[in-house]
């Protein structure tokens, strides 16, 4: 077992982990945070993205302990206390899910772009979503919560 430090959605972690274990398992199952989902284990879905340092990453093929130091951000550390984030509202309002299980993931994507690109195009929010699938097909609606999200102007 190793001893890392990081932040984690603003709060100080020191944790043991075995040198193995991915940034997805130690938040899940090491934190408690279950808001980042397991999907494909294989980077390809999406659904285990989250913020390091600001820039997305997929945590299930990302060690933790390649995160010493660093600020790392889930679905449930955007909110301001009970006020969602903005990009978590716009997908309420704009019912961007259905299942919900790639919802984390797409949150925190969208929210990534915004601050990339703060008012994509379509083709840009297309391009800069790629990464994250979902498989109730609720892509219309995922574009239209982006849009509205860019709308807010989103920091």
């Amino acid at each position: 077992m190793n001893e890392l430090s990081l932040r984690v959605n603003g709060e100080k972690r020191r944790v043991a982990v075995d040198p193995r274990t991915t940034l997805l398992d130690l938040l899940r199952e090491q934190l408690g945070l279950t808001g980042t989902k397991k999907g494909c284990d294989q980077g390809q879905c999406g659904a285990c993205t989250v913020l390091v340092d600001g820039r997305r990453v997929t945590s299930c093929l990302t060690l933790a302990l390649q995160q010493e130091g660093r600020e790392v951000v889930t679905v449930e550390g955007l909110a301001d206390g009970d006020a969602l984030h903005p990009v978590q509202q716009a997908f309420v309002d704009a019912r961007a899910f259905q299942c919900g299980y790639c919802t984390p993931g797409m949150i925190v994507a969208a929210t990534a772009l915004l601050k990339e690109t703060p008012n994509p195009s379509d083709a840009q929010i297309r391009a800069g979503m790629n990464r994250n699938l979902c498989r109730c097909c609720s892509y219309s609606s995922i574009l239209r919560a982006v849009r509205r999200a860019a709308a807010q102007e989103v920091k």
